[in-house]
This record gives structure tokens, C-alpha cells and sequence, in this order.
């Protein structure tokens, strides 16, 4: 997790909006296929839950700085 963490503190605010943009189309997708019983990896929905709250909170800190 930390790994993560300082990918994406490394990233650029703009990077990070494009990032969020595609981890909200992936779970989306993800949601509809588990509602059509074809997912593959159901883990991937929490991944990308808890990715897209990363990339939130760490924008919310740059915010509060600013």
C-alpha cells in the first residue's frame, strides 16, 4: 500500500483527476458486470475502492494546503 501511496503522490493534481476519471469508469464497469455475473476477479472491486479513495483523500490534503 505504501508503494502505492507514493505513486501517487508523485503524480500532478491534472494526472490525478485523469486517474480517478478511470478508476470511476472501471468500477463502474465492474459494478455492472458483477450485476450480470460476469466478473472474473471480485477483489478488483475493492481494489479500486480503495484506490479512489487514496487518490480523494491525498487531493483533499493538496486542497488544504493551498
Amino acid at each position: 500500500m505504501a508503494n502505492r501511496t507514493e505513486d501517487l503522490r508523485a503524480k500532478t493534481d491534472d494526472q490525478l483527476t485523469s486517474e480517478l476519471v478511470d478508476l470511476k469508469r472501471e468500477q463502474f464497469n465492474l459494478r455492472f458486470q458483477a450485476a450480470t455475473s460476469q466478473l472474473e476477479r471480485p477483489a478488483r472491486i475493492k481494489e479500486v475502492r480503495r484506490d479512489i479513495a487514496r487518490i480523494k483523500t491525498l487531493q483533499a490534503e493538496r486542497a488544504a494546503k493551498a
